[in-house]
């Protein structure tokens, strides 16, 4: 069958829809159909999903012409999405098509949720087109004969590639990809994604940076005019001195409105311990909401989830109160408004978010933002800008990630076993691995087959055998079943089953949040009060609580920091405040009357400014730094600065830091001018200096925690019978230590140290935001009482003594004294 009849069944189906299809869509069968890879950049709810399932039914048409009367059974294509969530929604688009074009094709989900029958179905079986997680198709590379399973394969898509991208799981795809390649024939590689900064990188590390199937690859860009408007709630009564959460539920009835004049309205909170801390207090002073309000957070049990996500499909939920675990792209249409709550803390994060509103292509998308405190007005306006420009950051891709290399070699040895020359050719040409050298490549081996040679005397270590052909291979089936349970590179801490006492799942908290709780205490978790009776193995028990409670469980990694781009527009419009009121947005000049504060004791720093104020107080004496950064690049900075005044004289400091700067608390006076003087904010010698200042050897430390997972060389235990983190971290810290003090060498002790430095201290950036300071004029203002700006910092740090209702009052009272 010719291009032109395939195309005009495809042009029939949308016109039977009442739909055309977009140039894009068009665009993409045409160039799948030619046998090409590709990269498809397209905004959520703009039909993406049709324009890769379409080219790939359409292929197996033109290539079976009696499609209707013989089915030629086996696996077709595999859709990757990174959540589960997504997979109901994309395997009804592919049954759809299917169903509707008269084929036999089968469509099948395979994630961690399938079940056990539907497993061993697939075993014998396996459906046409397959939608799976990155997890689980390494699960299935894992099995014995997988090259039968997957050779007649001519199309694997990456959904919400921009997902993955710079994130292991994102290596662990790569690795994956390298396979295919070799075990199927005739593949096709197709990304999707919402816009990033880096697309022709992003291409590059789907499809190897030196491969034949880069060559062989198209990038499609869907030109499609989203309009998007960001409406602020800017507060009646605005706080001269911000502080971190003043605002946010005080603004709670101004939300009201906005959920009453829409069919659905998503909140989306930053964190889950504020989702949980909104639903509750929303029902609080709105009981008429109770069964039209609902909440959905990654720790919320599976039938919860999905009983939501399918609730607002039928629109008969008012509000959703949500985390990023509704980001992505799952396709509700009555979604008519989105509220933010708090900064986003990066723009394609925040776009993505607005994207779920008006989610039909044509319709103008509406986000509400509602600041946590004063300070967050300048983000909003800084958003309004990103919007307008259509700015949005680049991923910045994983390099040598040796631990996800190695677990991939064991899946692989546990399946068919492997030769390494063959395997050694298909990673080198991988984006994480292409610097990847001989050595390094034999050391890898030998990890896998003697452990390393500080541990060759441990057996347990020693995982797979070479046989005398020169395959490796794992024969014992107690490793095999090992590895397959601990397959993926998602690390987080131990997670505790929260159950009622007579059964009854409700979902997961983070063990140390548990570890703190002693029997009777209450908390709410998932909408409900929750009185805490004892732990159990790994699952907490509980029962339901009239008693009112402030606790609220905490996910670690709940505070975000801004991205480098965010960081930049922040600046851009904290500069304007100098500017007359007719060239400021309504956010600055709502602003006014703390910029006017500011400049009573300091001032608000122009783009060629950078501002260092001091005071006393019965604290000590405080110094505070603004380089509008973000918390990571400030946390390094921070500890760097700390550190190099003490080599100048000796002095100890605390530590405290935010968004837009930081502080050296400390009991006596640091000399400013001799800081400035003796150039302590200069890029040389950086890295030696941020080692020493940092407990660097702490934090490498608890990355290592996460590297000897993925690679293997602790086993997280059985499903429901979990080892404890503490375990987890002993054992980890053991073998750390011992790397530490006898080989020093190793890839992964060296691994732990650089993802520390370029992860999670953002060394990169650390070295730009000092090259900026060197450029700018340092003002120095010795204030004689804190300031607006240094006001949520110093306040920051009382939090850590303080209960949320003694901090209010305490903060009304330093408010007062500033004030007068």
């Amino acid at each position: 069958m010719n291009k032109e009849k395939l195309f005009n069944i495809a042009q029939n189906w949308f016109q039977e829809q009442g739909w055309k299809p977009f140039t894009f869509q068009k665009d993409t069968w045409k160039a799948f159909l030619q046998g090409k890879n590709g990269l498809l950049n397209a905004p959520t709810g703009s039909g993406k999903t049709y324009a890769l399932w379409f080219p790939i039914v359409l292929n197996y048409i033109k290539e079976n012409p009696q499609y209707k009367t013989k089915h030629k059974k086996g696996l077709k294509a595999i859709w990757i999405t990174p959540l589960r969530a997504l997979s109901n929604e994309i395997k009804q688009s592919a049954e759809r098509i299917t169903h509707d074009l008269g084929t036999q094709m089968t469509v099948g989900i395979r994630t961690g949720d399938t079940s056990t029958k539907e497993r061993s179905r697939q075993k014998t079986t396996m459906p046409d087109l397959l939608i799976t997680t990155p997890e689980s198709l390494q699960l299935l590379l894992s099995s014995k004969g997988y090259g039968n399973v997957f050779k007649e394969c001519s199309a694997i898509v990456v959904d919400e590639w921009h997902e993955l991208l710079g994130t292991k799981r994102g290596v662990q795809m790569e690795l994956g990809l390298s396979r295919l390649k070799t075990v199927c024939k005739n593949l096709r590689i197709w990304g999707i994604l919402a816009t990033i900064g880096n697309l022709e990188q992003g291409r590059e590390v789907l499809l190897g940076p030196t491969s034949q199937a880069l060559e062989n690859s198209v990038l499609i860009k869907a030109k499609l005019n989203k309009k998007i408007s960001v409406k602020s709630i800017i507060p009646k009564e605005m706080e001269t001195f911000p502080w971190r959460g003043h605002l946010g539920l005080k603004l709670l009835e101004d939300v009201v409105p906005i959920i009453n004049n829409s069919k659905t309205t998503l909140l989306f909170t930053n964190t889950r311990s504020q989702c949980e801390i909104w639903f509750q207090k929303i029902l609080e002073k709105h009981p008429e909401y109770a069964g039209e309000l609902a909440m959905h957070h990654g720790s919320v049990n599976k039938e919860t989830r999905l009983w939501v996500e399918q609730a607002i499909r039928n629109e008969s939920l008012k509000a959703v109160v949500c985390t990023s675990s509704l980001d992505l792209g799952v396709d509700f249409a009555p979604v008519e408004t989105v509220v933010q709550i708090g900064g986003p803390k990066g723009v394609a994060r925040f776009l993505q978010r607005a994207g779920r509103s008006g989610h039909r292509p044509g319709k103008e998308s509406v986000i509400h933002f509602l600041p946590t405190h004063a300070m967050e007005l300048i983000e909003a306006s800084a958003m309004q800008q990103a919007v307008k420009k259509e700015a949005v950051e680049d991923r910045i891709p994983y390099l040598n990630s040796y631990d996800v290399l190695l677990q991939y070699l064991t899946t692989l040895a546990v399946s068919d076993g492997f030769y390494p020359d063959e395997i050694y050719e298909e990673v080198a040409q991988t984006f994480c691995y292409q610097t990847l050298t001989e050595e390094r490549w034999q050391w890898l081996l030998n990890f896998l087959v003697m452990g390393s040679q500080s541990l060759q005397t441990y057996d347990e270590y020693k995982k797979v055998e070479v046989k005398e052909d020169g395959k490796f291979k794992v024969n014992n089936r107690g490793i095999a079943m090992r590895h397959r349970f601990q397959i993926g590179t998602i690390v987080g801490d131990a997670s505790i089953a929260v159950k009622y006492q007579k059964g009854g799942y409700i979902g997961s908290i983070e063990e140390y949040f548990i570890s703190k709780l002693s029997p009777g205490d209450v908390f709410t978790f998932a909408g409900r009060n929750l009185e805490f009776i004892r732990v159990k193995g790994m699952q907490a028990h509980v029962k339901n609580s009239t008693k009112r409670t402030n606790k609220v469980p905490s996910w670690m990694g709940g505070r975000l920091s801004f991205s480098a781009q965010m960081s930049e527009l922040l600046r851009k419009e904290l500069y304007t405040a100098g500017l007359p009121a007719s060239k400021q947005s309504k956010e600055i000049q709502s602003l006014a009357p703390m910029f006017a504060k500011q400049r009573e004791e300091s001032i608000v720093p122009r783009p060629d400014e950078f501002l260092i104020e001091t005071f006393k107080t019965r604290d000590g004496y405080h110094h505070i730094f603004y380089p509008f950064e973000g918390r990571g690049v400030h946390e390094a900075m921070s500890s760097l600065l700390a550190y190099r005044i003490s080599l100048l004289t000796p002095i100890t400091c605390s530590l405290a830091y935010n968004d837009y700067g930081f502080e050296l608390l400390s009991d006596q006076q640091i000399d400013i001018q001799n800081v400035l003087d003796n150039d302590l904010f200069t890029t040389e010698y950086m890295l030696s200096d941020l080692q020493k200042s940092l407990n660097s050897n702490e934090m490498a430390r608890r990355k290592f925690r996460d590297i000897a997972v993925i690679s293997g060389m602790v086993f997280t235990g059985y499903p429901n019978k979990g080892i404890k983190m503490k375990h987890l971290q002993s054992s980890s810290q053991l073998l750390f230590d011992v790397f530490k003090d006898f080989e020093a060498d190793n890839l992964l002790y060296q691994q732990a140290y650089t993802e520390t430095f370029e992860h999670q201290l953002e060394e990169g950036r650390l070295r730009m935001a000092l090259e900026r300071i060197a450029t700018q004029k340092i003002v120095w203002k010795a204030c004689s009482k804190p300031t607006p700006f240094s006001f949520p910092i110093i306040t920051d740090r009382l939090r850590e003594k303080l209960s949320s209702e003694k901090l209010a009052d305490r903060i009304k009272r330093m408010t007062a004294i500033l004030m007068k």
